[in-house]
């Protein structure tokens, strides 16, 4: 049968490299003129990489077996790495139980609760009860209030800023859950992975199985509609041009799918629809490292960036001309006039930044700055989000929904894009052979 998906980011093309090779005939559209949406590359002048910060983790399975199933498991790297804290302009570090031990923020009985906050929050299995409460509420009940203002306010103010009050106690669970599975048992270190290339490895891996079997990737295409067929089957128009589907799979943002889909094919919800957080990143290109950790957490409001990813310290330099790679991110919502502010602003105001919390680090090693930007990021885990949230199933017998919107009860990572994607197919494949 005919499919047509509109979106090539990770999930979009994963869906089209599955579903291709199974038989059928694959088109998607992507308005950008590079595939890979928030996964896509960036030209740093001496290498490409990632134009965000991404990881792999030893508990990401899905993402682990979907770059094997691909021919691509020989380019896995795995790397143990460090975790830093920054406050009161001193950098703490926190890989060990000994590093935090030895932590000054907080005191005895504050460092007690919080273990036991995160060591209960990586053992909760039902997150429903967390949606009607907020973050703060959970986190001041279970790690008290002292360990809250010093420790756990400011990075959600990093994070979030105000928009944290209307977050619910999810946000925090899928962090932890998530960053509590990189803990190598074994090692009792964390141990992070990537593949060779970057994510560009894995979108040219997946355009020519894509190809391979029939299927077509248009890119700088833009959808101005999608309309039910009399009879049955999902008109699309893009570019110009209109093309009828047997089924179609939206794989974008929320907003865009009320752009372009006809009102009989999905409906807004009663409790609202959904916010996105967006992001603008600056990426530093250094001779020289600067700091030895692949995160660390900012607890400043001073600093304009809500954390330091030292991609270096995971990815070999030989991977990056030699030079070291740091990603520093604000995250903003997705109307933030951040998103639209000027380049060299936003370099200033990084730079001072910067150069607050790493004063001696000479100027003439930085060898590029870049920033990037992308508006709708992840969602806004609000209080009662997952009753916001658009199913797969819509109004319409050929017309799916799978987003990242979807994600009720996880974080923003490639691993849950792919176990979407493999839920997604599990459930509905069998509807796509029966109208084969």
């Amino acid at each position: 049968m005919r499919i047509g998906i509109i979106g090539g980011g990770l999930m979009g093309l994963a869906l089209a490299e599955r579903l291709g090779t199974a038989g059928h005939s694959v088109s998607v559209f992507e308005r950008a003129d590079q595939p890979g949406g928030l996964a896509t590359w960036h030209d740093f002048g001496p290498f490409t990489w990632d134009r965000f910060y991404h990881v792999i983790l030893p508990s990401d399975t899905a993402l682990v077996e979907f770059v094997r199933r691909i021919g691509l498991g020989d380019r896995l790297r795995w790397r143990a790495t460090q975790t830093g804290f920054y406050v009161d302009r001193a950098i703490h570090p926190l890989s060990s139980g000994l590093d935090f031990l030895r932590f000054p923020l907080l005191s005895l009985w504050s460092k007690i609760r919080l273990a036991v906050t995160i060591l209960y929050c990586s053992r909760i299995r039902d997150w429903k009860p967390l949606e009607s409460m907020t973050v703060e509420q959970f986190l001041v009940r279970h790690s008290g209030r002292a360990t809250f203002e010093k420790m756990w306010k400011p990075l959600l103010l990093a994070k979030l800023g105000e928009n944290y009050r209307r977050v619910s106690a999810v946000f925090i669970w899928t962090y932890v859950k998530r960053l509590f599975s990189a803990r190598d048992a074994a090692a009792q270190k964390e141990s992070l992975g990537y593949v060779s290339g970057g994510y560009r490895t894995v979108f040219g891996r997946l355009l020519e199985r894509i190809a391979g079997a029939g299927g077509a990737v248009r890119l700088g295409v833009e959808v101005e509609s999608v309309r039910p067929r009399p009879g049955g089957g999902i008109e699309v128009a893009a570019g110009g041009a209109t093309e009828a589907f047997d089924k179609v799979i939206f794989t974008g943002p929320v907003n865009v799918l009320r752009a372009i889909a006809d009102p009989t094919l999905v409906q807004v919800p009663p409790q609202g629809d959904v916010e996105y957080l967006g992001v603008v990143c600056m990426a530093l290109v250094t001779r020289k490292p600067f700091c030895p950790y692949y995160i660390l957490n900012i607890a400043d409001e001073r600093i304009p960036f809500t954390g330091v990813i030292g991609m270096s310290s995971l990815v070999d330099t030989g991977e990056t001309a030699d030079l070291h790679l740091t990603y520093l991110p604000k995250y903003v919502l997705s109307d933030d006039a951040a998103l639209r502010r000027p380049d060299a602003e936003l370099k200033a105001e990084f730079m001072a930044g910067f150069r607050r919390m790493f004063p001696d680090f000479p100027e003439s090693e930085i060898a590029g700055i870049h920033v990037n930007r992308a508006v709708k990021v992840q969602p806004l885990q609000v209080i009662g989000y997952s009753a916001m949230v658009q199913p797969p199933r819509t109004r319409h017998a050929d017309f799916y929904v799978v987003n990242t919107a979807q994600f009720a009860s996880n974080t923003l990572n490639n691993n849950e894009v792919i176990r979407s994607v493999n839920a997604f197919l599990e459930q509905f494949e069998p509807e796509f052979r029966s109208a084969a």
